[in-house]
């Protein structure tokens, strides 16, 4: 994969690092400052632009440390064919007024395989296989 880190990024002296050993996640950060009121979105800027290979997707995903303060990443998909500013949209879900700081740990980027092959779309449910699980949804496998 490859990354290019534009001129803000630079200006600031801010890096971009792959995961250490045993660690799944690219940690994304901040460009500015932001502050998130309870229930307020913002698009946050990270100066990244990526060229993810074919046959990947990045996945942004909540750092715990925001997660546990109440700040969630939202519409977190990267194609492969994207080449923009990667830019992340935060909510906050928690109680308090959030402030971000400049280079502040905002979220993790993940890069993981896609399923690219053909679907075989089958006219009636009764045509799909049988498993275990079956339909069972939300709280079907226990606690």
């Amino acid at each position: 994969m490859r990354v290019y880190c534009n001129e803000k990024f630079r200006a600031l002296g801010m890096e971009f690092r792959a995961p250490r050993p045993g660690d799944a996640g690219y940690d994304i950060a901040a460009l500015g400052v932001y502050t998130l009121a309870p229930g307020q979105r913002a698009i946050v800027e990270t100066g990244l632009h990526l060229e993810i290979p074919p046959g990947f997707v990045g996945l942004l995903k909540d750092r715990s440390s925001m997660a546990a303060a109440g700040i969630h990443t939202l519409a977190g998909v990267i194609d492969s064919a994207y080449r923009g500013e990667l830019k992340v949209l935060l909510v906050n879900l928690g109680d308090d007024t959030i402030a971000i700081e400049q280079g502040q740990k905002i979220a993790q980027l993940l890069i993981v395989p896609v399923y690219t092959g053909a679907l075989d779309f089958v006219e009636a449910l009764a045509e799909l296989a049988e498993s275990a699980r079956g339909a069972g949804g939300f709280g079907s496998t226990g606690r």
